[in-house]
């Protein structure tokens, strides 16, 4: 017997991810959240979807606290969408033994 299996993972929403220091929000408000409102559709084998992500201008700005002072900031935005495909190709070997015994009685 074979046995194919095919499976999708896909991401329905967006991630952003902020880490630094000597830095903070240059909004008014101190708001960090990004703004989702690009909208677009996917179809991956038969399969459609929508989803919402932020545009570059929606993302969280940020200054530097004290500009005499060293300053990291790594920021990154993972886009929902199709984020692997799996498949596995199994093969199964079966063996059936059947055994028959009869007794006759007189």
């Amino acid at each position: 017997m074979t046995e194919n299996i095919v499976s999708h993972q896909f991401r329905t929403g967006y991630t952003l991810s902020v880490s630094g220091s000597n830095i903070e929000s240059a909004d008014v408000n101190g708001y960090i959240n990004s703004i989702p409102t690009a909208e677009a559709t996917q179809t991956v084998n038969g399969v459609d979807f929508s989803y919402t992500s932020p545009t570059l201008e929606g993302v969280p700005r940020w200054k530097i606290v004290n500009s005499s002072q060293p300053f990291s900031l790594v920021e990154s935005v993972i886009s929902p969408g199709l984020d692997t495909i799996t498949t596995i190709n199994r093969t199964i070997n079966t063996t059936t033994t059947t055994t028959v015994e009869t007794t006759f009685g007189q």
